[in-house]
């Protein structure tokens, strides 16, 4: 394993060669909304484009979606899977915004100031 692997931590993922979904259960604290959330957003990934996606944590505690197939995959939309990423970012940015502040205080220990950053989205909306 790769030392890049090694620093991150999968929060769930699905896979269309074994239909399968997997949730890392170190992060069953999560609301079982958010699992569920989750678990369908993996799923409809799978079904729309094939492959492998994976919602992983960085070592910085950064959200990161990614996408990957079997080099012998040819019905894989490597381009549709970069165009979905992107828009999922967009549509689900509070969603990853929130489990980033979860993983960075529950995870990595740090002391955030919830406060000033909540503080700070209300600006950028106003």
């Amino acid at each position: 394993m790769s030392e890049r692997q090694e620093d991150r931590k999968v929060l769930c993922g699905a896979n269309a060669y074994e239909q399968k979904y997997y949730f890392n259960p170190e992060f069953s604290s999560l609301p079982q909304q958010i699992q569920d959330e989750l678990h369908i957003l993996c799923v409809l990934f799978t079904e729309e484009i094939g492959g492998i996606f994976t919602v992983e944590y960085n070592e910085d505690g950064e959200l990161e979606l990614r996408t990957e197939a079997l080099e012998a995959d040819a019905m894989y939309d490597d381009i549709g899977g970069a165009l979905r990423i992107k828009q999922l970012q967009e549509e689900k940015r509070e969603l990853f915004r929130s489990l980033e502040l979860f993983y960075r205080l529950f995870f990595l220990g740090e002391d955030l100031d919830i406060d000033a950053e909540t503080d700070g989205d209300r600006e950028d909306k106003d």
